[in-house]
Parts: structure tokens; sequence; C-alpha cells
């Protein structure tokens, strides 16, 4: 099949193409990044370092050191090293629904696969693949639909967060068919961060699950999402100083040289 990828320029889209696309070998794919997920304008200064964090200390930093020191069997590959082991360079993609939507219909997808994109689906777009559109979400639906959904299960003292495979039915945010869950248990020692991107080890794989079985009958099984449900923001300072008294931390230095490592090194490190 022709399937083309929607993620984002940030850490976590990285982390999950890591794992996603050695196990879609068998495919044609083209990958296209948004800039940003949502508007950073005037948020907590807390959330504007976590942008840093998750964007330009990997965009502006790791991965051009990586480029520069020529290393090509690093644990995780950048998105560069990504565009190079499939074949086609990976390029940024915002305006979807507008001028750039000729760009994406000319990829021809059978299949598109949505982890993190930074915009809305329009129905146009949602029409070109015939097989649809499935997105992997950070949070379980209908519970957790919107931005920052694992934090917003941490805040709400969850013992345990998921993700949410769905297809993207029309342009309602996170409300689609609900295909498959994952869950793991909150690790109180480490950050928001980290585990964002520890989701995406079971989330990929069970993206490449439905992925195989549109390859083989064309459908998988999957449930109607109930109406009912919460829609989340990005938090304020308040939730976000109740999250600290909470004995979590949205990043942690240790987390992220270990992360950074894996980019540099054979090292074998987990997330």
């Amino acid at each position: 099949m022709k399937i083309t990828i929607l993620a984002n320029r940030d850490l976590a889209s990285c982390i999950a193409l890591n794992r996603l696309f050695p196990l879609l070998k068998d495919h044609e794919l083209c990958i296209f990044l948004s800039a940003k997920v949502g508007k950073y304008d005037r948020l907590p200064q807390a959330l504007l370092d976590l942008k840093f964090y998750e964007q330009q200390l990997f965009n502006n930093i790791v991965f051009p050191l990586t480029t520069a020191l020529g290393i090509e069997n690093a644990t995780l590959k950048t998105f560069d090293a990504i565009g190079k082991e499939i074949g086609k360079p990976i390029l940024e993609l915002n305006a979807i629904n507008t001028s750039g939507f000729e760009q994406f219909k000319s990829t021809q997808p059978d299949l598109v696969l949505s982890i993190r994109y930074g915009g809305i689906l329009r129905e146009a777009v949602i029409a070109i693949p015939r097989f649809g559109v499935l997105n992997l979400h950070s949070g379980l639906l209908p519970e957790y639909k919107g931005v920052m959904a694992t934090f917003r299960a941490m805040l709400n003292g969850d013992e345990e967060i998921g993700m949410t495979l769905h297809y993207i039915d029309d342009s309602g945010i996170d409300t689609g068919r609900i295909i498959a869950t994952t869950k793991m248990s909150v690790n109180l020692g480490s950050s928001y961060l980290w585990h964002v991107l520890a989701l995406y080890t079971d989330g990929c794989a069970l993206m490449n699950i439905a992925v195989r079985k549109i390859a083989g009958s064309g459908t998988p099984v999957f449930e109607t999402q109930a109406e009912a449900g919460n829609y989340y923001s990005f938090p304020t300072d308040t939730e976000l100083t109740a999250f600290a008294d909470m004995g979590f931390k949205l990043t942690d230095s240790k987390e992220l040289a270990t992360i950074a490592k894996q980019f540099i090194m054979g090292s074998g490190l987990a997330c």
C-alpha cells in the first residue's frame, strides 16, 4: 500500500516514527510534518520551556550535531535519517487543507496515519485515502480528548494512562471510531514527557496491527465512540502548580540526556 504519515516536528513524533517505520517496510511511505501542535501564544512559561525540550533542543541542537558527526548507526534516527531509510525526504506541510492540499493529494495514499499532526483534517483531505485516516492519540478516549491528554490523566490521579487508535471520520477532534487502546501504569518517579514517549512503543505496535489488517481484509474491528467525554486545552498556571504539588514534573534533565544519547550512540538505552 501507499501510506502517507502525518506527524509533527517534535521529539515524540520522532520517537514514534522510529518505532513505526521499520514495521511498515513492506509499504511505500511518505512522511509530512507540521511545525507545531496548537497555539503557543501567551502560554505559561512552564509550557514554553516544555516546547523548547520537545522541539528546539532536538531539532536545533541534537539532530544537527548528529548530522555534523556523520552518525549512521545510532539507536534512534533523526527525521532526516528516517527520510533516507524510506527513500523520500521528510517535508514540512502545514496548510494541508488549503495551499498544501495538492502536495498531499499527489502522494496518492491508500491509507493515512496521523501521529501528533498539528492541523485539523477537513473532509476533502479525509476523503482522499480509500482506507481512511487512522490517528494515534496519546490519551484514552472519550475521557481525554484534546492536547496533553497524558498530563490530564496524571493530574487527575489516574493510576494508568493510555493511547487510543481511532479513525478520523470528520473534522471533529478525537471523535472517530475506536479501533484499539493500550495502557501502562503511571511511574511516579518519571516526568510527563517520559510517559508520553513511553506510550509510543505499544501505541505504534497497535497501529501496525491495524495496517496489517487493512492490507489483508480492508477493515479492522472498531467500535463507535461514545459522544460523552472531556475535551482539554493547554493547562493553566494553576493546574501546572497542582501537577508539581503532586510530585510530578514536565521534564527531567537525566531523562533528556538519556534520550539524546540514543540519537548519537548505538547504546540501546530505553526511553
